[in-house]
Protein backbone atom coordinates (compact mmCIF):
# COMPACT_ATOMS: atom_id res chain seq x y z
CA UNK A 1 0.00 0.00 0.00
CA UNK A 2 1.36 3.44 -0.89
CA UNK A 3 2.09 6.07 1.62
CA UNK A 4 -0.95 7.89 2.62
CA UNK A 5 -0.92 11.57 1.58
CA UNK A 6 -1.32 14.64 3.77
CA UNK A 7 -4.38 16.32 3.10
CA UNK A 8 -3.48 20.00 2.76
CA UNK A 9 -4.36 23.20 0.86
CA UNK A 10 -1.93 25.82 -0.06
CA UNK A 11 -1.51 29.21 1.77
CA UNK A 12 -4.12 31.63 0.74
CA UNK A 13 -6.47 29.00 -0.81
CA UNK A 14 -9.39 27.32 0.92
CA UNK A 15 -11.99 25.23 0.79
CA UNK A 16 -15.52 26.33 0.75
CA UNK A 17 -18.23 24.19 3.20
CA UNK A 18 -21.72 24.18 1.78
CA UNK A 19 -23.15 27.43 4.02
CA UNK A 20 -20.47 29.48 2.95
CA UNK A 21 -20.88 28.72 -0.70
CA UNK A 22 -24.52 28.91 -0.68
CA UNK A 23 -24.22 32.14 0.92
CA UNK A 24 -21.41 33.68 -1.63
CA UNK A 25 -23.84 32.28 -4.42
CA UNK A 26 -26.80 33.69 -2.89
CA UNK A 27 -25.23 37.15 -2.81
CA UNK A 28 -23.80 36.54 -6.18
CA UNK A 29 -27.69 35.78 -7.43
CA UNK A 30 -28.67 39.17 -6.04
CA UNK A 31 -26.02 40.91 -7.90
CA UNK A 32 -26.69 39.46 -11.11
CA UNK A 33 -30.28 40.13 -10.95
CA UNK A 34 -29.33 44.19 -10.16
CA UNK A 35 -26.94 43.75 -13.44
CA UNK A 36 -29.73 42.96 -15.93
CA UNK A 37 -32.08 45.39 -14.44
CA UNK A 38 -29.41 47.70 -15.78
CA UNK A 39 -29.35 45.71 -18.86
CA UNK A 40 -25.76 44.34 -18.34
CA UNK A 41 -25.06 40.91 -20.18
CA UNK A 42 -23.02 38.21 -18.74
CA UNK A 43 -19.44 37.36 -20.49
CA UNK A 44 -16.88 34.59 -19.74
CA UNK A 45 -12.58 34.76 -20.41
CA UNK A 46 -10.27 31.89 -20.05
CA UNK A 47 -8.61 31.49 -16.67
CA UNK A 48 -5.14 31.21 -18.27
CA UNK A 49 -4.32 34.05 -21.30
CA UNK A 50 -0.58 33.90 -23.02
CA UNK A 51 1.69 36.09 -20.37
CA UNK A 52 2.48 39.10 -22.86
CA UNK A 53 -1.55 39.71 -22.42
CA UNK A 54 -1.39 40.43 -19.04
CA UNK A 55 2.02 41.27 -17.65
CA UNK A 56 2.68 45.15 -17.58
CA UNK A 57 -1.24 45.88 -17.82
CA UNK A 58 -1.99 46.24 -14.19
CA UNK A 59 1.30 48.01 -13.08
CA UNK A 60 3.50 48.11 -9.96
CA UNK A 61 3.21 45.04 -7.57
CA UNK A 62 0.41 43.74 -9.32
CA UNK A 63 2.65 42.12 -12.17
CA UNK A 64 5.04 40.58 -9.46
CA UNK A 65 2.00 38.15 -7.66
CA UNK A 66 1.05 37.20 -11.25
CA UNK A 67 0.95 33.01 -11.26
CA UNK A 68 3.27 32.68 -14.13
CA UNK A 69 4.38 29.10 -15.85
CA UNK A 70 5.31 27.65 -18.83
CA UNK A 71 2.48 24.79 -20.03
CA UNK A 72 3.25 21.63 -21.49
CA UNK A 73 3.30 23.08 -24.94
CA UNK A 74 6.10 25.16 -23.72
CA UNK A 75 4.03 28.36 -24.13
CA UNK A 76 4.70 31.04 -21.29
CA UNK A 77 1.02 31.36 -20.29
CA UNK A 78 0.00 33.13 -16.75
CA UNK A 79 -3.37 33.11 -15.12
CA UNK A 80 -5.68 36.41 -14.99
CA UNK A 81 -5.30 38.41 -12.00
CA UNK A 82 -8.21 40.60 -12.36
CA UNK A 83 -11.57 40.37 -14.83
CA UNK A 84 -10.36 44.31 -16.42
CA UNK A 85 -7.37 43.44 -18.69
CA UNK A 86 -8.84 39.72 -19.94
CA UNK A 87 -11.92 41.98 -21.00
CA UNK A 88 -9.94 44.22 -23.10
CA UNK A 89 -8.32 41.55 -24.61
CA UNK A 90 -11.64 40.09 -25.35
CA UNK A 91 -12.79 43.47 -26.82
CA UNK A 92 -10.07 43.14 -29.11
CA UNK A 93 -11.05 39.27 -30.26
CA UNK A 94 -14.74 40.56 -30.20
CA UNK A 95 -15.46 43.95 -30.50
CA UNK A 96 -17.16 43.60 -34.18
CA UNK A 97 -19.70 40.96 -33.12
CA UNK A 98 -20.90 43.54 -30.30
CA UNK A 99 -23.41 46.26 -29.98
CA UNK A 100 -22.14 49.16 -28.11
CA UNK A 101 -22.51 50.46 -25.83
CA UNK A 102 -21.91 47.14 -24.45
CA UNK A 103 -22.72 46.62 -20.96
CA UNK A 104 -21.01 43.81 -19.66
CA UNK A 105 -20.96 41.72 -16.19
CA UNK A 106 -18.48 39.02 -15.29
CA UNK A 107 -18.17 37.16 -11.92
CA UNK A 108 -15.71 34.01 -11.83
CA UNK A 109 -12.23 33.54 -9.82
CA UNK A 110 -8.83 35.08 -9.86
CA UNK A 111 -5.41 35.13 -8.68
CA UNK A 112 -3.22 37.02 -7.11
CA UNK A 113 0.33 35.99 -5.20
CA UNK A 114 -0.15 38.39 -2.60
CA UNK A 115 0.20 38.24 1.16
CA UNK A 116 -2.79 36.93 3.15
CA UNK A 117 -4.74 38.65 5.15
CA UNK A 118 -8.22 39.57 6.74
CA UNK A 119 -10.49 38.89 3.64
CA UNK A 120 -8.07 38.90 1.41
CA UNK A 121 -6.83 35.24 -0.02
CA UNK A 122 -4.76 34.25 -3.19
CA UNK A 123 -7.59 32.66 -5.06
CA UNK A 124 -10.73 35.02 -4.91
CA UNK A 125 -13.92 35.81 -6.64
CA UNK A 126 -14.30 39.13 -8.49
CA UNK A 127 -17.39 40.60 -9.66
CA UNK A 128 -16.90 43.23 -12.51
CA UNK A 129 -19.73 45.28 -14.45
CA UNK A 130 -18.86 47.72 -17.26
CA UNK A 131 -20.11 49.99 -20.03
CA UNK A 132 -18.02 49.65 -22.75
CA UNK A 133 -17.89 52.89 -26.20
CA UNK A 134 -19.38 55.66 -24.36
CA UNK A 135 -17.05 58.34 -22.68
CA UNK A 136 -19.43 60.55 -21.00
CA UNK A 137 -20.61 61.60 -17.23
CA UNK A 138 -23.54 59.48 -17.82
CA UNK A 139 -21.78 56.11 -18.31
CA UNK A 140 -19.83 57.24 -15.70
CA UNK A 141 -22.19 58.00 -13.14
CA UNK A 142 -24.70 54.84 -14.07
CA UNK A 143 -21.45 52.64 -12.69
CA UNK A 144 -22.01 54.68 -9.68
CA UNK A 145 -25.40 54.01 -8.94
CA UNK A 146 -25.22 50.34 -10.25
CA UNK A 147 -22.92 50.40 -7.01
CA UNK A 148 -25.55 51.82 -5.11
CA UNK A 149 -28.29 49.33 -6.57
CA UNK A 150 -26.10 46.26 -5.85
CA UNK A 151 -25.36 46.95 -2.21
CA UNK A 152 -28.47 47.61 -1.30
CA UNK A 153 -29.63 44.76 -2.81
CA UNK A 154 -27.62 42.66 -0.40
CA UNK A 155 -28.68 43.93 2.38
CA UNK A 156 -26.10 47.14 3.14
CA UNK A 157 -27.12 50.37 3.67
CA UNK A 158 -24.23 52.15 5.43
CA UNK A 159 -21.45 52.62 3.14
CA UNK A 160 -19.70 55.44 1.31
CA UNK A 161 -18.64 56.02 -2.33
CA UNK A 162 -15.49 58.14 -2.74
CA UNK A 163 -14.87 59.21 -6.08
CA UNK A 164 -11.76 61.25 -8.09
CA UNK A 165 -10.56 62.61 -11.37
CA UNK A 166 -7.12 60.88 -12.35
CA UNK A 167 -7.23 63.79 -14.84
CA UNK A 168 -7.64 66.44 -12.25
CA UNK A 169 -5.04 65.15 -10.06
CA UNK A 170 -2.29 65.12 -13.56
CA UNK A 171 -3.20 68.77 -14.62
CA UNK A 172 -2.16 69.47 -11.07
CA UNK A 173 1.08 67.55 -11.44
CA UNK A 174 1.35 69.34 -14.41
CA UNK A 175 1.14 72.64 -12.83
CA UNK A 176 3.97 71.24 -10.38
CA UNK A 177 6.14 70.22 -12.81
CA UNK A 178 5.99 66.63 -11.89
CA UNK A 179 3.85 64.74 -14.40
CA UNK A 180 6.35 62.13 -15.73
CA UNK A 181 6.58 61.02 -12.33
CA UNK A 182 2.82 60.78 -11.65
CA UNK A 183 2.50 56.70 -11.74
CA UNK A 184 4.68 56.44 -8.93
CA UNK A 185 3.17 59.82 -7.04
CA UNK A 186 -0.42 58.26 -7.79
CA UNK A 187 0.77 54.73 -6.33
CA UNK A 188 1.70 56.44 -2.85
CA UNK A 189 -1.39 58.56 -2.43
CA UNK A 190 -2.70 55.73 -3.21
CA UNK A 191 -1.87 54.11 0.15
CA UNK A 192 -2.90 56.80 2.37
CA UNK A 193 -5.06 54.97 3.57
CA UNK A 194 -2.92 52.23 4.74
CA UNK A 195 -0.11 54.01 5.91
CA UNK A 196 -0.80 57.99 6.91
CA UNK A 197 -0.50 61.64 5.00
CA UNK A 198 3.12 61.98 7.17
CA UNK A 199 4.60 58.58 5.44
CA UNK A 200 2.87 59.40 2.41
CA UNK A 201 4.24 63.06 2.25
CA UNK A 202 7.78 61.34 3.41
CA UNK A 203 7.56 58.95 0.24
CA UNK A 204 6.83 61.68 -2.20
CA UNK A 205 9.36 63.85 -0.77
CA UNK A 206 12.00 61.21 -1.74
CA UNK A 207 10.86 61.17 -5.28
CA UNK A 208 9.87 65.11 -5.91
CA UNK A 209 11.17 67.06 -2.62
CA UNK A 210 9.69 67.88 -0.05
CA UNK A 211 7.85 71.40 -0.78
CA UNK A 212 5.82 69.51 -4.21
CA UNK A 213 5.27 66.74 -1.62
CA UNK A 214 3.35 69.11 0.64
CA UNK A 215 1.72 70.57 -2.23
CA UNK A 216 0.25 66.93 -3.18
CA UNK A 217 -1.07 66.68 0.37
CA UNK A 218 -2.52 69.70 0.43
CA UNK A 219 -4.72 68.57 -2.80
CA UNK A 220 -5.60 65.05 -1.96
CA UNK A 221 -7.20 67.01 1.04
CA UNK A 222 -11.06 66.85 0.91
CA UNK A 223 -13.21 69.61 1.79
CA UNK A 224 -16.03 69.63 3.90
CA UNK A 225 -18.36 68.91 0.84
CA UNK A 226 -18.37 67.90 -2.83
CA UNK A 227 -19.11 71.73 -4.01
CA UNK A 228 -16.03 73.26 -2.06
CA UNK A 229 -13.87 69.77 -2.64
CA UNK A 230 -14.49 70.66 -6.29
CA UNK A 231 -14.11 74.39 -6.25
CA UNK A 232 -10.89 74.24 -4.19
CA UNK A 233 -9.63 71.44 -7.34
CA UNK A 234 -10.48 73.40 -9.68
CA UNK A 235 -8.47 76.53 -8.64
CA UNK A 236 -5.84 74.47 -7.79
CA UNK A 237 -5.39 73.03 -11.36
CA UNK A 238 -5.90 76.88 -12.94
CA UNK A 239 -9.71 77.05 -13.34
CA UNK A 240 -12.62 75.22 -14.84
CA UNK A 241 -11.71 72.22 -17.52
CA UNK A 242 -13.10 69.22 -19.02
CA UNK A 243 -12.26 67.12 -15.93
CA UNK A 244 -14.40 69.55 -13.61
CA UNK A 245 -16.68 69.83 -15.58
CA UNK A 246 -17.52 65.92 -16.25
CA UNK A 247 -17.57 65.89 -11.73
CA UNK A 248 -20.35 68.83 -11.70
CA UNK A 249 -22.44 66.34 -14.41
CA UNK A 250 -22.00 63.12 -11.92
CA UNK A 251 -22.57 66.00 -8.74
CA UNK A 252 -26.32 67.08 -10.83
CA UNK A 253 -27.02 63.67 -11.79
CA UNK A 254 -25.91 62.35 -8.02
CA UNK A 255 -28.43 65.70 -6.82
CA UNK A 256 -30.90 64.49 -8.64
CA UNK A 257 -31.40 60.63 -7.56
CA UNK A 258 -30.69 62.08 -3.53
CA UNK A 259 -27.23 60.34 -3.37
CA UNK A 260 -25.14 63.07 -2.88
CA UNK A 261 -24.75 62.09 1.06
CA UNK A 262 -23.90 58.80 0.18
CA UNK A 263 -21.27 59.90 -2.55
CA UNK A 264 -18.54 61.81 -1.47
CA UNK A 265 -15.39 63.84 -3.62
CA UNK A 266 -12.05 62.49 -2.49
CA UNK A 267 -8.90 63.63 -4.00
CA UNK A 268 -7.09 61.03 -2.24
CA UNK A 269 -8.90 58.15 -4.39
CA UNK A 270 -6.32 57.64 -7.49
CA UNK A 271 -6.50 53.54 -7.54
CA UNK A 272 -2.98 52.21 -7.86
CA UNK A 273 -3.40 50.49 -11.15
CA UNK A 274 -1.98 52.08 -14.40
CA UNK A 275 -5.08 51.88 -16.84
CA UNK A 276 -7.24 54.37 -15.75
CA UNK A 277 -7.29 57.69 -16.79
CA UNK A 278 -10.50 59.55 -15.69
CA UNK A 279 -12.99 58.92 -12.99
CA UNK A 280 -11.97 56.40 -10.23
CA UNK A 281 -13.71 55.07 -6.85
CA UNK A 282 -13.88 53.34 -4.04
CA UNK A 283 -16.54 52.17 -1.89
CA UNK A 284 -16.36 51.64 2.09
CA UNK A 285 -19.03 50.30 4.59
CA UNK A 286 -19.07 52.95 7.37
CA UNK A 287 -17.14 51.86 10.79
CA UNK A 288 -15.22 49.17 8.59
CA UNK A 289 -13.09 51.29 7.01
CA UNK A 290 -9.95 49.01 7.69
CA UNK A 291 -11.15 46.58 5.41
CA UNK A 292 -10.34 48.75 2.59
CA UNK A 293 -12.53 49.47 -0.34
CA UNK A 294 -15.36 46.59 -1.42
CA UNK A 295 -15.92 48.08 -4.40
CA UNK A 296 -13.46 49.98 -6.99
CA UNK A 297 -13.01 51.04 -10.47
CA UNK A 298 -12.69 53.54 -12.50
CA UNK A 299 -12.53 55.03 -16.30
CA UNK A 300 -9.84 53.20 -18.59
CA UNK A 301 -10.14 54.63 -22.17
CA UNK A 302 -7.15 53.53 -23.77
CA UNK A 303 -6.63 50.13 -21.90
CA UNK A 304 -7.77 47.98 -25.23
CA UNK A 305 -5.94 50.15 -27.44
CA UNK A 306 -2.84 47.51 -26.33
CA UNK A 307 -4.26 44.83 -28.31
CA UNK A 308 -6.41 46.94 -31.21
CA UNK A 309 -6.25 50.01 -33.10
CA UNK A 310 -10.26 50.25 -32.22
CA UNK A 311 -10.85 52.73 -29.40
CA UNK A 312 -13.04 51.55 -26.79
CA UNK A 313 -13.60 53.82 -24.26
CA UNK A 314 -14.60 52.23 -20.86
CA UNK A 315 -15.66 52.78 -17.43
CA UNK A 316 -16.38 50.15 -14.90
CA UNK A 317 -16.24 48.42 -11.12
CA UNK A 318 -15.23 45.12 -9.31
CA UNK A 319 -16.93 43.80 -5.81
CA UNK A 320 -14.23 41.47 -4.49
CA UNK A 321 -17.33 39.17 -2.94
CA UNK A 322 -14.64 37.12 -0.69
CA UNK A 323 -13.38 40.58 0.97
CA UNK A 324 -17.35 42.16 1.30
CA UNK A 325 -18.36 38.81 2.56
CA UNK A 326 -16.10 38.87 5.69
CA UNK A 327 -16.71 43.20 6.22
CA UNK A 328 -20.36 42.16 6.28
CA UNK A 329 -19.67 39.54 8.54
CA UNK A 330 -18.91 41.97 11.08
CA UNK A 331 -21.80 44.30 10.61
CA UNK A 332 -26.10 44.00 11.31
CA UNK A 333 -26.46 42.74 8.03
CA UNK A 334 -28.29 39.20 8.38
CA UNK A 335 -25.80 36.96 6.07
CA UNK A 336 -28.29 33.96 5.96
CA UNK A 337 -27.89 31.49 2.80
CA UNK A 338 -30.89 29.97 1.10
CA UNK A 339 -32.06 27.06 2.71
CA UNK A 340 -30.94 23.92 1.03
CA UNK A 341 -33.15 21.95 0.80
CA UNK A 342 -36.63 23.72 2.40
CA UNK A 343 -38.28 20.57 2.62
CA UNK A 344 -37.56 17.26 3.80
CA UNK A 345 -39.96 14.28 3.04
CA UNK A 346 -39.99 11.60 5.54
CA UNK A 347 -39.49 7.89 5.19
CA UNK A 348 -42.51 6.12 7.69
CA UNK A 349 -43.59 3.41 5.22
CA UNK A 350 -40.26 2.21 2.40
CA UNK A 351 -42.82 0.43 0.18
CA UNK A 352 -44.14 4.24 -0.24
CA UNK A 353 -41.06 5.22 -1.40
CA UNK A 354 -42.42 6.69 -5.17
CA UNK A 355 -45.03 8.37 -3.34
CA UNK A 356 -42.45 10.20 -1.83
CA UNK A 357 -41.14 10.57 -5.09
CA UNK A 358 -44.10 11.90 -6.77
CA UNK A 359 -44.67 14.44 -3.95
CA UNK A 360 -40.92 15.61 -4.28
CA UNK A 361 -41.49 16.14 -8.16
CA UNK A 362 -44.32 17.81 -7.42
CA UNK A 363 -42.86 20.43 -4.71
CA UNK A 364 -39.59 20.99 -7.43
CA UNK A 365 -41.56 21.82 -10.40
CA UNK A 366 -43.21 24.69 -8.14
CA UNK A 367 -39.83 26.23 -7.09
CA UNK A 368 -39.79 24.31 -3.44
CA UNK A 369 -36.29 21.88 -2.81
CA UNK A 370 -36.67 19.41 -1.05
CA UNK A 371 -34.78 15.90 -0.44
CA UNK A 372 -36.97 12.47 0.42
CA UNK A 373 -35.16 10.50 3.20
CA UNK A 374 -34.73 6.86 2.04
CA UNK A 375 -34.66 5.23 4.87
CA UNK A 376 -37.06 4.36 7.77
CA UNK A 377 -35.56 5.57 10.65
CA UNK A 378 -37.31 6.91 13.80
CA UNK A 379 -39.27 10.21 13.56
CA UNK A 380 -37.08 11.78 15.98
CA UNK A 381 -33.60 10.55 14.15
CA UNK A 382 -35.20 12.01 10.80
CA UNK A 383 -36.49 15.45 12.22
CA UNK A 384 -33.32 16.28 14.00
CA UNK A 385 -31.19 14.96 10.45
CA UNK A 386 -33.98 17.71 8.74
CA UNK A 387 -33.12 20.54 10.83
CA UNK A 388 -28.99 19.50 10.58
CA UNK A 389 -29.90 20.14 6.73
CA UNK A 390 -31.58 22.90 7.24
CA UNK A 391 -34.81 22.02 6.28
CA UNK A 392 -37.98 24.95 7.11
CA UNK A 393 -40.58 21.96 6.59
CA UNK A 394 -40.76 18.35 7.50
CA UNK A 395 -43.48 16.21 5.21
CA UNK A 396 -45.06 13.11 7.25
CA UNK A 397 -46.84 10.76 5.15
CA UNK A 398 -48.06 6.90 6.20
CA UNK A 399 -50.02 4.21 5.20
CA UNK A 400 -53.38 6.03 6.66
CA UNK A 401 -52.54 9.40 4.91
CA UNK A 402 -51.40 7.94 1.70
CA UNK A 403 -54.63 6.05 1.14
CA UNK A 404 -56.70 9.52 2.10
CA UNK A 405 -54.80 11.12 -0.70
CA UNK A 406 -53.39 13.90 2.42
CA UNK A 407 -49.86 14.70 3.80
CA UNK A 408 -48.55 16.21 7.11
CA UNK A 409 -46.27 19.20 7.31
CA UNK A 410 -44.42 20.16 10.33
CA UNK A 411 -42.54 23.79 10.64
CA UNK A 412 -39.48 22.21 11.83
CA UNK A 413 -38.07 25.96 13.99
CA UNK A 414 -41.50 26.56 15.73
CA UNK A 415 -42.45 22.22 15.95
CA UNK A 416 -46.74 23.77 14.29
CA UNK A 417 -48.15 21.22 12.51
CA UNK A 418 -50.17 21.27 9.55
CA UNK A 419 -52.04 18.23 9.28
CA UNK A 420 -54.45 16.32 6.46
CA UNK A 421 -53.46 18.96 3.13
CA UNK A 422 -53.58 17.74 -0.26
CA UNK A 423 -50.21 17.88 -1.94
CA UNK A 424 -51.60 21.15 -3.65
CA UNK A 425 -52.54 23.13 -0.68
CA UNK A 426 -48.95 21.27 1.29
CA UNK A 427 -47.17 23.52 -1.60
CA UNK A 428 -49.37 27.11 -0.64
CA UNK A 429 -48.56 26.42 2.83
CA UNK A 430 -45.32 25.82 2.25
CA UNK A 431 -44.61 28.93 0.69
CA UNK A 432 -46.11 31.07 3.01
CA UNK A 433 -43.89 29.37 6.01
CA UNK A 434 -40.61 30.07 4.17
CA UNK A 435 -41.43 32.72 2.27
CA UNK A 436 -44.17 34.55 4.57
CA UNK A 437 -47.91 35.84 3.69
CA UNK A 438 -47.82 37.76 0.25
CA UNK A 439 -47.72 41.42 1.30
CA UNK A 440 -50.24 43.73 -0.49
CA UNK A 441 -48.34 46.11 -4.12
CA UNK A 442 -47.30 49.38 -3.38
CA UNK A 443 -49.09 50.24 -6.65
Amino acid sequence: MSERIEPRVLKGFRDTLPTAELLRRELERRLETTFRLFGFVPIDTPVLEYSEILLGKGGGDTDKQVYRFTDHGGRDVAMRFDLTVPFARFLATHGHELPFPFRRYHISKVWRGENTQRGRYREFFQCDFDIVGADDAAADFEIIAVIDEALTALGVDDFTIRIAHRGLFNRYLDRLGVRDRSTEILRVVDKLRKIGEESVKESITKIVGRKTADAVVEYVRPESDFDRTLSKIEELCGGENEDSHRMMHIRRRLRALELEERVVFDPSITRGLDYYTGVVFETFLTGLESFGSVCSGGRYNDLASLYTDRHYPGVGASIGLDRLIAALGETKVALQPPAVPSVAILSLDESLASHYDRIARSLRRNGISCVVFFEKKRLAAQFDRAEKLGAHVAIICGEDEYRAGKINLRRLTTRESFNELTVDEAITRIRMLIDGPARPSDS
